[in-house]
């Protein structure tokens, strides 16, 4: 049977883990994961994003969803559109860089930017996702 203890061992092991893969002494609170989304017309434009993204490190990963179907008002009326959904995966140090260079390459004039903190990660993609970024704090 399982313990209290047994559960504040485990998290123990996962928050030195996390803080070896870092090389700091951190809290898990500090490398939570953010997940935020956008979306584009062509799929070469979300292709071309995603690798980008991904290549500079300002993403641990872009997944690419569509065409998926946009209903909303824009500039008065009723649109309907047809959009690729970006869903990028990185970590809150990450955050101001990846916004910056997005809405700065970003082909729509008022890009969707959405950012939620993730309620819970695993481990080892948390642990993933800390070796591949490079604008972790000092």
């Amino acid at each position: 049977m399982k313990t209290r203890n047994d559960a504040v061992r485990r998290h123990t092991r996962q928050g030195n883990l996390i803080s070896r893969l870092a090389g700091l002494r951190i809290t898990r609170t500090r490398w939570d994961m953010l997940i935020a989304w956008t979306t584009v017309a062509a799929r070469e434009e979300a292709e071309q994003l995603a690798r980008t993204a991904v290549e500079r490190r300002l993403a641990a990963c872009v997944q690419i969803d569509g065409p998926i179907v946009s209903h909303c008002i824009w500039q008065g009326r009723a649109e309907r559109t047809e959009e690729f959904r970006l869903s990028f995966k990185f970590l809150p140090a990450q955050q101001a860089a990846l916004e910056a260079w997005l809405l700065s390459h970003h082909p729509y004039e008022t890009p969707e930017w959405l950012v939620v903190r993730a309620e819970g990660v695993g481990e080892k993609y948390l642990s993933w996702a800390l070796a591949n970024a490079t604008s972790l704090p000092l």
